[in-house]
């Protein structure tokens, strides 16, 4: 089955200065990019979801790419992950698992040097310009808190009622001067994707 692509929107977000204080070193990036599709199963109830499974195979490449040049940073600078899914009217929820679950995983971490823990995600049913929060967190330690975050992001004009819009979202920072406590990335083993 041939995807039809309507448009990618990417987005980053480069953070200065938070509570009043300047952020040292390293700029702070936060980049999404998004593609929007024609959803092939709007509007009927279909079994067999494999087409979009399968899809999030080639697009996932594409759309880490694209943040990683619109962010200006290279996959090793990579330290936090996480996908969302919103579709329109005419679809179901379902359609948007089909995208973030199955296969979407394998290449997305190959695109950005690794990545050992769960990437978080969000999916929602949603209309043009609506948004959705895309979780973040340690590509490599679930628990490094001071990567516990989320990226809003949204496309002005999608998704209409027939498409569904599949965002990637990448950081090279956790938030923002953190200091909650908790695991820190310099202590994070990385071993087993949680700790």
């Amino acid at each position: 089955m041939d995807i039809k692509i309507r448009k990618f929107y990417t987005v980053v977000e480069e953070i200065k200065s938070d509570g009043g204080k300047e952020i040292e070193g390293k700029p702070h990036k936060r980049a999404a990019a998004a593609v929007v599709i024609e959803n092939p199963f709007a509007g009927k109830y279909v079994e067999d979801l494999s087409p979009l499974i399968d899809w999030s195979e080639v697009i996932a490449p594409i759309l880490v790419q694209k943040a990683l040049t619109a962010a200006g940073i290279d996959k090793t600078e990579v330290e936090s992950y996480g996908k969302a899914a919103i579709v329109g009217g005419n679809g179901e929820l379902e359609h948007a698992a089909a995208l973030l679950h199955p296969k979407l995983g394998k290449p997305f971490r190959e695109e950005v040097n690794g990545g050992k823990a769960i990437i978080p995600s969000a999916k929602k049913m949603g209309y043009p310009g609506c948004t959705i929060d895309v979780p973040l967190h340690f590509k490599d330690a679930a628990f490094v808190r001071t990567h516990f975050d989320a990226m809003e992001v949204r496309v002005p004009d999608a998704p209409r009622d027939n498409e569904i819009v599949l965002i990637l979202a990448i950081t090279n920072c956790g938030r923002p001067h953190p200091r909650i406590g908790g695991l820190t990335k310099e202590e994070a083993k990385c071993e087993d994707g949680l700790r």
